[in-house]
């Protein structure tokens, strides 16, 4: 059952002006009131479940070529974490911004819709250990995994964190102003995430919702989190997440990389191969991080092919 709080939201919730973009994104928006706070997502079609988790900086405007192509045999499913895309944006002292929130966020609103089939999850960049975070603990409820440049671990070997994302992370004096002022993450990854050029209105549309300095919060909290010692607030649930994820060893899974990502690099990819020897992998050389961007086109017809192969 399709439930939401659409139009309570709605009054509560600052929509960004979407006209230019709008042809590509032409979904209706549903709402849960999720801790208190108006959690947008989109629910299309009908069938077993596919829910899609965004990363930072990107919404469920990323996986819009994916909607389009799968409900017409699924439910598709896409929200925007708080504080992204077209959820509301609360400040810090009524959200905290950590992983154990978001993956709260998650429980609540599946809770909310009621899904009675197994799911399958595809997950991008930390909607990947948002999702992975909640299926260890419900591997019951998942029936199949789609991974996209993401990780459910801590990085591979001797790996640290790029020196673009540290200098966020660690609050170089420069980073906070360009990231919330200048919109310096969202507006960078337009150009370093994908391999090629994007259209102007793709451009538009993925960065619309980090439109003034309070709504581009969550892109720096998102990065001061990642967990590098024990001793920050999210190292924690990741660790018990990497010690987990043999749960989901049995769950069909399809493995899909862009090659050219300069923090999910090919060492993300080959350790998940590594972890999962049995899972289906492929992975695109001239595709970067926003890789559905990229090899949109090529991946499409796997996903199709997997989801027939395994039936749930």
């Amino acid at each position: 059952m399709k439930q939401s709080m659409t139009e309570s939201c709605k009054k509560k919730v600052q929509i960004p002006d979407m006209a230019s973009f709008r042809h590509l994104y032409p979904f209706d928006s549903r709402y849960q009131e999720v801790n208190g706070l108006c959690l947008h997502y989109i629910d299309e079609g009908a069938g077993e479940p596919i829910l899609m988790l965004h990363g930072n900086p990107t919404w469920s405007f990323y996986y819009r070529n994916m909607i389009k192509a799968l409900s017409n045999t699924n439910r598709c499913i896409a929200p925007d974490h708080i504080g992204c895309g077209l959820s509301e944006k609360p400040t810090d002292q009524e959200y905290d911004f950590t992983l154990k929130r978001r993956v709260a966020d998650l429980d609540r609103l599946l809770g909310r819709l009621n899904l009675q089939e197994k799911i399958t999850l595809v997950l991008h960049d930390w909607g990947g250990m948002i999702g992975l975070a909640w299926a260890v603990d419900h591997p019951g409820q998942v029936g199949r995994i789609i991974l996209t440049n993401t990780a459910g671990f801590f990085p591979p070997g001797v790996k640290g964190l790029p020196l673009r994302l540290r200098m966020v992370r660690d609050l170089s004096p420069l980073a906070a102003p360009a990231v919330l002022w200048g919109n310096l993450f969202a507006r960078s990854a337009l150009y370093m995430a994908p391999a090629k050029l994007l259209p102007k209105a793709v451009k538009k549309g993925l960065i619309a919702p980090y439109d003034t300095p309070a709504h581009r919060l969550a892109t720096l909290r998102f990065v001061q989190d990642i967990p590098v010692h024990p001793g920050n607030p999210s190292y924690a649930i990741v660790k018990r997440t990497q010690q987990r994820l043999e749960r989901l060893a049995s769950i069909p899974m399809l493995i899909c990389w862009g090659e050219k990502d300069f923090v999910f690099d090919i060492d993300y990819f080959n350790e998940w191969r590594r972890r999962f020897p049995h899972a289906q992998a492929r992975s695109y050389p001239d595709a970067g991080h926003y890789l559905f961007e990229d090899a949109g086109d090529q991946i499409l017809p796997l996903i199709r092919d997997f989801l027939k192969n395994h039936p749930i």
